[in-house]
């Protein structure tokens, strides 16, 4: 079983598309209130609230009450307060940071720990409100009232002319797939409704409901109350302690240090680690060692950078004893960098490569401007 598909708020649904419903020139489009809310969530800090999930089936309706903390992108608490879902009890908690997840059955008495020694951090839900805005027909359909709060109600449709796409969708402990090729779309009703709160534009409701002829497939309800956005989260909230008499069980590489500085790392690892020039508003946000085997390439030095100002928005430097690159790929392309010869790649995560001497060097950002040439160059062969 996969707790941390079933603890996460949002079913995975992906479709291809294009742009919206028009709407009356009297009130806001879909889109511009979906553009708001991106332009909001690029900017939080930390979010706590009450969160109800329902999920329906033809056969059963399974409901639960979480305590939710985060501070965007990387930094999440999950507490279950009540559950009539047998796979998630009440008791269960998930608290994730930068360094490691932790996941507690408390039916089971198993922790989950996995470490995320080399893991980038990127805002699910400020993904699929982009995703949204790019591949989905929006519409708006007025306001309602959630917890005493307005919101603007978003009708999305995925886009009819796509074919055989589908949704994956996680009910108890199974993954269902729907088909959505030509013939079915007229079978199948597909829809996801956000609730998005007129003061904050946050979401606080969000509805995704698959139905054939008027039979509920899946259904997934998450509202959120007692919304507070931000105003502070304990710093002890992303930490956990496992229950005394839990058995732990880890996955992934666990790091042989996490440090703060340059300085403080410098004397656990075999080479020089390299100082940046990096645009103003990046800051050092934390530095990962992990010992692999050679074949992984050796000790990994990975330098973490963040602007604090925008939420997900992050760019890392790794250090490697041998290369983990093949520059006879197609998908990499050979650029001259100040006369060391570099390699690119623009696979989601925009990356160059180079090998000096005895180390390999990469520079890799998810931000399409940042200026990943000029902080190679400023690298070159430390």
């Amino acid at each position: 079983m996969n707790r941390r598909r079933i603890l996460a708020a949002g079913a995975g649904i992906a479709l291809a598309g294009c742009i919206s419903y028009p709407s009356s020139d009297a009130s806001p489009s879909g889109a511009e209130i979906v553009r708001d809310a991106i332009d909001a969530r690029r900017h939080m800090s930390t979010l706590r609230a009450r969160r109800s999930v329902t999920i329906e089936t033809p056969d059963e309706t399974d409901t639960r009450t979480e305590r939710f903390a985060s501070e965007p992108p990387a930094k999440q608490r999950i507490e279950v307060l009540e559950s009539t879902d047998d796979d998630v009890p009440a008791g269960s908690v998930s608290v994730t940071n930068r360094a490691q997840t932790w996941e507690y059955n408390p039916s089971t008495g198993i922790v989950e720990l996995q470490f995320h020694g080399t893991k980038t951090d990127t805002d699910r839900t400020l993904q699929v409100f982009e995703a949204l805005l790019e591949k989905y027909r929006l519409g708006y359909a007025g306001t309602e009232t959630v917890g005493g709060r307005e919101a603007h109600v978003i009708e999305t449709r995925p886009p009819l002319e796509d074919e055989g796409t589908a949704i994956d969708l996680v009910v108890g402990d199974t993954t269902y797939s729907v088909p959505l090729s030509a013939d079915k779309l007229e079978e199948l009703d597909v829809s996801r409704t956000l609730l998005i709160d007129d003061e904050t534009r946050h979401p606080i409701r969000e509805r995704n409901e698959v139905s054939d002829d008027g039979e509920t497939l899946y259904a997934q309800t998450v509202t959120y109350e007692d919304l507070a956005i931000d105003d502070g989260v304990d710093p002890e909230t992303f930490t956990y302690q496992p229950p005394d008499d839990a058995e732990v069980v880890s996955d992934g590489a666990k790091p042989a240090g996490i440090f703060r500085s340059r300085d403080a790392a410098a004397d656990t690892v075999p080479y020089d680690l390299p100082d940046p020039d990096l645009p103003g508003s990046y800051v050092l946000d934390r530095i990962t060692v992990v010992e692999r085997k050679e074949r992984y390439g050796g000790v990994t030095t990975t330098l973490w950078y963040d602007d604090p100002n925008v939420v997900a928005r992050e760019l890392f430097v790794v250090v490697r004893e041998q290369g983990r690159f093949d520059p006879t790929l197609d998908s990499l392309e050979p650029i001259d960098v100040d006369g060391q010869t570099t390699y690119y790649r623009d696979g989601g995560v925009k990356s160059f490569f180079w090998n000096c001497d005895d180390v390999s060097y990469e520079v890799s950002s998810l931000v399409t401007d940042d200026p990943l040439r000029e902080i190679t160059a400023s690298i070159g062969c430390s």
